[in-house]
């Protein structure tokens, strides 16, 4: 996560500040850093219509729920470009109907967990070595999990450890953290991208990444759950792994930046497959998704990803993804093609840079295989209404984030509308209002 924080150090006595320094030094200044963050949201909807509801459904009734995030960002320069990471966090609460019935949900801060109680957990544990491929060097600020430091601009970065793979790839500069940005799933990474990853969003990855001038090139090898959603990982790649393939190049559009970003991903886990299930069921009868699942099965799709400053305050991004959907989803979300897009204004036109109001849409569709299933009762992890009357599910959300002292505290306000919660045109449309409010130091 790539979130700029003030150093603990201003707030830490003199004398012990001297032990999380931010200024580039190649000595003992720079070589640590500690920072934190905490983010409480809380979202309502009221009641909706529904022809009918099932188990995965985003329940009809009015609802409220919470969810907090707590993360430590420790970071440590074990030896010449070498950063050693530990995130301890802890996460409590509950999307709305459980992050159910909605394939991009509303609140990327929540996971689907059955127990809505805080729970404590090791997020990150890695170790990053960067190797200089030249002599010019740039300057980097001291932010969470990076000391200040000076960098080879053009450099090999190799990442092991457990990492969340958003971190690296399908980044932008608009849309990217629920806890400072849009809320939906579907705006914090590409819906399509079924990304390797526990149930809280971590695993163990081996990453490599190329910085040459404009371009970035970058590579991972990660595990996934022995489970679809689920929280126990396979080690044996020979049973279930995770290939991701990433390019950005940046550039200037009329004196602008801007940057496109590209994606491939192939996973390989013990995945049903929709069309399998459909014909071992049998007229009349519920497939199951579960029951059909074979070693060897696999998901490959590819994403393209786009940012651009507008002008000084103003930018916009633009995502479009794909996947085969022939076989289950096994972590992340349930769409199979995605369109979204929008638009990023700052304050400084009424006074408050530092405040930010965005607005965007996301469109999320299934393959024809994972529709049948649906339609004949199937349940995924996330979705599963018992009947299916197929249309694409639109989210537009509205965000404006305020900050309440400078480079700390943030509090927004979010609208968002759903059409087709599910893909469902019986169920809805659905309004839901949310509350954050997001510290960091």
């Amino acid at each position: 996560m790539n979130v700029r924080m003030l150093p603990l150090a201003a707030l830490l006595p003199a004398s012990l500040s001297g032990l999380a320094q931010s200024p580039v030094d190649s000595t003992a200044a720079g070589r640590f850093s500690l920072h934190f963050q905490a983010t409480y949201i809380v979202q309502w909807k009221p009641g909706f219509a529904a022809t009918y509801s099932g188990a995965n459904s985003l329940m009809p009734e009015e609802e409220t729920r919470t969810s907090v995030t707590s993360t430590i960002f420790v970071a440590l320069r074990a030896w010449k470009g070498a950063t050693f990471c530990f995130n301890p966090e802890m996460a409590g609460g509950s999307g709305l109907s459980g992050a159910l019935g909605i394939a991009s949900s509303t609140n990327g801060e929540t996971f689907r967990v059955g127990d809505p109680q805080p729970q404590f957990y090791n997020a990150r544990l890695f170790l990053r070595q960067d190797i200089a491929l030249s002599s010019t060097m740039e300057k980097v600020e001291e932010e969470a999990n990076e000391p200040a430091c000076l960098r080879p601009i053009e450099r090999i970065s190799i990442t092991a450890g457990k990492i969340c793979l958003a971190d690296l790839f399908d980044l932008n500069r608009y849309s990217h953290d629920p806890r400072t940005q849009f809320l939906s799933w579907g705006l914090m990474s590409n819906g399509a991208w079924d990304y390797a990853a526990n149930v809280r969003g971590y695993t163990p990855t081996i990453a490599i990444e190329l910085f040459k001038g404009k371009n970035e090139f970058r590579y991972a090898l990660a595990l996934l759950p022995k489970e679809a959603n689920g929280a126990t990982m396979q080690w044996d790649l020979a049973l279930s792994r995770a290939h991701v393939f990433g390019y950005t190049r940046h550039f200037m559009f009329k004196r602008r930046p801007g940057a496109v970003r590209l994606l491939a991903f192939h996973n390989t886990a013990p995945m049903g497959n929709y069309l399998e299930s459909l014909a071992n069921a049998g007229p009349g009868q519920v497939p199951s998704i579960v029951s059909d699942r074979k070693n060897g099965r696999t998901k490959y799709g590819f994403a393209f990803n786009m940012e651009q400053q507008l002008a000084k305050d103003i930018g916009m991004f633009l995502r479009a993804g794909w996947n085969d959907g022939n076989n289950e989803t096994w972590a992340f979300t349930e769409i199979d093609h995605t369109l979204s897009g929008g638009i990023s204004l700052a304050g400084r036109a009424w006074h408050r840079p530092s405040d930010n109001m965005g607005l965007a849409f996301v469109l999320s569709g299934l393959s024809v295989p994972n529709r049948e299933y649906l339609k004949n009762g199937g349940e995924g992890f996330m979705l599963g209404d018992g009947n299916l009357n197929y249309g694409l599910e639109q989210v537009l959300e509205f965000d404006y984030s305020c900050q309440l002292k400078p480079g700390a505290i943030w509090f927004s306000g979010a609208y968002q509308f759903v059409m087709n919660p599910g893909y469902n045109t019986d169920r809805g449309p659905v309004s839901v209002f949310s509350l954050r409010l997001h510290l960091e130091i």
